[in-house]
């Protein structure tokens, strides 16, 4: 077996979880919920805000594929019952809608 560090990637891996929209509404209420597009690795998006890659965050935010949501979507989301899955990299909570 190695004693090698687990990389970023592999950390963050470990620390996502699944969570319901009542347990994100009052990060929803402070500000730090981000909504990771469906197309895009939650953990990568995770990884890049860690590592302070402000030039692909800026192009993720650009094409909207990292946002925060709006009041309409935390109605959806209610109403639905939503499910996620989500990574602390704090101060954000960055999370991606389970279909």
């Amino acid at each position: 077996m190695s004693d090698a560090e687990p990389s970023l990637e592999e950390r963050l891996r470990g620390e996502v979880g699944q969570i319901q929209w009542p347990e994100l509404e009052r990060h929803f209420a402070r500000g730090v919920l981000l909504e990771v597009a469906s197309e895009e690795d939650i953990v990568a998006v995770a990884a890049g805000m860690a590592r302070d890659d402000s030039a692909w965050i800026g192009e993720l935010t650009g094409r909207g594929a990292l946002s925060r949501p709006e009041m309409s979507d935390a109605a959806s989301w209610h109403a639905d019952g939503a499910s996620f899955q989500a990574v602390v990299v704090a101060p954000w909570v960055l999370v991606q809608r389970l279909d």
